[in-house]
């Protein structure tokens, strides 16, 4: 916690994943918090999730910027690597192998996949499927530009 992710991505060069795990332990109710595959972060109380007693019933991944329009415009904040998904790897950040964690504490795709983003013309999402990547999708935007005023 407090340290900077390292080696980072670059456009259309070497690209790094991170693998970043939330489970709720079925027999303390904690929620925990895992980087990679050895490092168990910490955990969140359950008496801090009163709507997270038994189960979630809604999960979201993506970006959030907070634009308060200065001076009538929209802010010029990137989301994710600051493209647009459709340019694809290596240039549009992304989520991979996208999975949730069943009641039974196994790993399983997740069903009723949406997406959904306010300004499409400054940030936007595209997700999809297949066999090397699970379920996935790319997301990002520059923020203010020619088509975002």
């Amino acid at each position: 916690m407090g340290a900077s992710i390292f080696p980072i991505s670059n456009y259309g060069g070497s690209q790094y994943d991170i693998n970043i795990l939330v489970w709720k332990d079925p027999k303390e109710g904690n929620w925990w918090l895992q980087f990679g595959n050895d490092y168990v972060l910490g955990y969140w109380p359950s008496f801090l999730f009163s709507y997270l007693a038994d189960s979630a019933s809604m999960i979201e991944w993506g970006g959030e910027v907070v634009n308060t329009e200065p001076d009538g415009s929209h802010t010029s904040t990137q989301m994710g690597s600051g493209h647009f998904p459709e340019e694809g790897f290596g240039k549009s950040s992304y989520f991979k192998n996208i999975q949730v964690v069943d009641s039974s504490n196994n790993l399983k795709a997740p069903r009723g996949i949406g997406s959904f983003t306010e300004q499409s013309n400054c940030y936007d999402v595209q997700n999809g499927n297949n066999g090397d990547w699970g379920t996935y999708f790319y997301y990002g935007g520059p923020g203010k530009n020619p088509n975002c005023p």
